[in-house]
This record gives C-alpha cells, structure tokens and sequence, in this order.
C-alpha cells in the first residue's frame, strides 16, 4: 500500500454498484477495504458467470473479502467485531434493513465512536420511495436525466446507456467520505453521512440540465429536449465532434468552415443569440460538414482554435495515442481472468502514487486471514467455518 488513504480502513457492507464504485476509488488510493459479503457473494459476481467477472474486477480490485450468513447472530457479531477497529463503515441496504440485522449506525457507533458511518440509498430515508427497490433506470427517471435525452419537446425521453447515477453516486460519497475523515483528523470525532443517488444527480444535473428550474415562478419554460440536438456531426467518411461557445472559436469555427457570411449574421452575433438560434446554427454546420472527411474538418478546426475530436468507437478509445501517451489505461495478468486491462486512477498524487495492477478478491479469500488480523482465535475461526457462518476456501 502507498496511496494517500494508507492506514484507514473500510469495512464495506455495499453491493452492486453505486457503494463498491465509492469504495474502490479508497482502494485505489491505500485504503484497506474489506468487503463484506453474504455467502453467496454480491450479485455482480454472477453476472457474466459468477466468481471473478470483468465487472465486479472494475468495482472491486484491490479489495479483501470476507463471506459471511449474514441472517444469523454469530454472523452479524463478527461484523461488529470487524466494525470496532474500522475506521469507516459503508452500507447499501434499503433504509431499515441495516438496523433490522443489528447494524444500524447507533449499533456500530457505541462500538466505535469515531467511525465515520456511510449509508447509501436509492432516494433517502424518507418519502414514497424510500422502501422501494432500485436500480440506475429508475433514478435515470426520476432526475430528469431521461428527459434530457429527448431531441425536442416532441420527442421521447430516452435512457442513457451507461449507468450515471450509479457511478456518480459513487465519485460523491467516495468524496464525502474522504471530507469526513479531514473532519475527524481535526476533531477526533465520526459522523454519520447520509446520501441518495436521487439526491446526487439532482445536484449533479443542476448547473445545465436542471438550471432552467432556477428562478421561481419560470419552471413551464423548461420543455422537453430544449437543450438543442447532440454535437455530433456526420463527415463524408464518419463522426467528428466540435463546438463554439465563444466569440473567438465561433470565429475559428467560421473561417474553418469557410463561412465567413455567419459572421455577419444577427442570428449569432453574440453567444446568446447563438443559443437561441442554436437549432438552425448546428443544422448549417452539419450540412457543411458532410461536405468532406473528418480528417480534413479536424486539422482544419485544429488550426483555427475550434474545440473538436473524432467519434471514436469503444475499442478505438483505448488505441487512441492521447490515451498510450498519459498510460491511462495498463494491462497485467489476474489469476482468475488471464490477461487483464483497468484504467489507473485518474488522480495522481505527487507523493502517495496509488495502487496499480490490483486484483479482486475470490468470495471469502480473505476471511481467515482478516479475523485473524481483528483477533478472532483459531478455535474461533474453524468454529465458525463449520457452523457454516464463514465462508469461502480455507488459506492454509
């Protein structure tokens, strides 16, 4: 370990996505997370054929794992254990169903007063939805994300086809909790951090897709798909990207074009007419960029300052040279996988680099290991193995 978050630890009782998402960025950066799992493991192992899977490799490498029946008393007590030497607690479940397991924040908070205790839910503690099931669609809906997707008013909302809220839930609490750990440095004190993946697109979506929702009393004006048509044009030969915001790219963007007319044209003298015309404005630049190939739009925008890139495919992105340059993303051999690719941390510390070439754990690989690192005697670790509270296979 040599990332910044060396010698805290994370005891993670989440699962699927949105919490393993939070506590893998801590992994990444020196924490030592310890998973917590029900014997049959998080659901994601058995998506693509169970055990180790692409997927639940992305969530959580560089993670140790402990199986446990969590439905019974002796399993629920080795969670406590785990709980009053961790410095951080993390949770997923439904709102009450971590206190109906005996695991509720008071529980662990008399164990361990200084614990930085984390729940994570679909849409908070409260209201309607709160006992409801979720997944990313439904909070894709229910934020306005959906609606943002349509092409105009007369359009249908549409999903996006990634899992937003999830991951973005994730990047939020794993900042969060970093912050709570700042706080307890300077004050000796835990708390307890609350937070909802509807609560964390609804800010997050804000400052463009949900602003027009800002001044009281004007919330008709927000329509369905006004944000304008996508900035994806087709060329002669393929997709190229490129924008102008202001005055001095519309200008490249003009001269790149060879449109030197728009520039005399009231519709957009200015960046916001330019936004009020932007229908028109992006159809007379897709009818000229059909004209040519992308390769000679992109060195033609390149040389007048206009923003702009090639649509690439999915397995283009990782052949691109601006990716080889900066070493986002490594190659290394995983046990279980063969030869593996995950991107590296986006943040790089001066002086903590984080980890690189982490593994994900087997279900229970570490069980034995961690209790006997929390003080669990050998008599007490077969014990449990055989009462069929731990599980995963033995580490002799």
């Amino acid at each position: 370990m040599s990332g910044p978050l060396t010698g805290f630890r994370v005891l993670d009782l989440s699962r699927v996505l949105a919490g393993p998402a939070a506590t893998v960025l801590l992994a990444d950066q020196g924490a030592d997370v310890i998973k917590v799992e029900p014997l049959k493991g998080d659901v994601v192992r058995a998506m693509g054929g169970g055990g180790v899977t692409p997927g639940f490799l992305t969530a959580n490498r560089g993670k140790r794992s402990v199986a446990l029946d969590l439905k019974s008393e002796a399993g629920v007590d080795v969670v406590r254990r785990l709980a009053s030497h961790a410095d951080v607690f993390v949770q997923n479940f439904r709102p009450g169903a971590i206190e109906g397991m005996g695991l509720g924040e008071p529980v662990i908070r008399r164990i361990n007063p200084a614990v930085v205790y984390v729940s994570m839910s679909g849409f908070g503690e409260t209201g309607p939805y709160a006992h409801k099931r979720v997944y990313d669609p439904v909070i894709q809906a229910l934020s306005g994300l959906a609606d943002l997707q349509a092409t105009d008013e007369n359009d249908r909302p549409r999903m996006m086809r990634t899992v937003i809220p999830d991951k973005t839930t994730g990047l939020t609490a794993a900042q969060a909790i970093t912050a709570a750990l700042l706080s307890r440095e300077r004050t000796g004190q835990g708390q307890h951090v609350r937070l909802s993946m509807l609560d964390t697109m609804i800010a997050y979506l804000w400052q463009e897709g949900l602003g027009g929702l800002t001044m009281v009393g004007q919330e008709d004006k927000v329509k369905r798909g006004q944000r304008s048509k996508d900035l994806i044009y087709e060329t002669a030969d393929g997709y190229i990207t490129a924008g102008a915001v202001s005055d001095a790219e519309w200008e490249g963007l003009c001269a790149a074009l060879d449109r030197p007319q728009w520039l005399e044209d009231e519709r957009f003298a200015t960046p916001r007419a330019r936004g009020v015309n932007v229908k028109i404005r992006l159809e007379m630049t897709a009818e000229v960029l059909r004209q040519n190939t992308s390769a000679y739009w992109l060195a033609r925008l390149d040389e007048h300052g206009v923003p702009s890139a090639p649509v690439l495919s999915r397995p283009e992105v990782i052949e691109q040279e601006q990716v080889r340059v900066n070493d986002i993303v490594r190659e290394y051999d995983h046990p279980g996988l063969g030869r593996v690719r995950q991107p590296r941390a986006a943040a790089r510390f001066e002086r903590t680099p984080t980890n690189t070439e982490q593994l994900a754990p087997v279900l229970g690989e570490h069980g034995r290991e961690v209790l006997g690192e929390f003080g669990f005697s050998e008599h007490e670790i077969a014990a449990l193995e055989s009462d069929g509270v731990l599980g995963g296979a033995r580490q002799d």
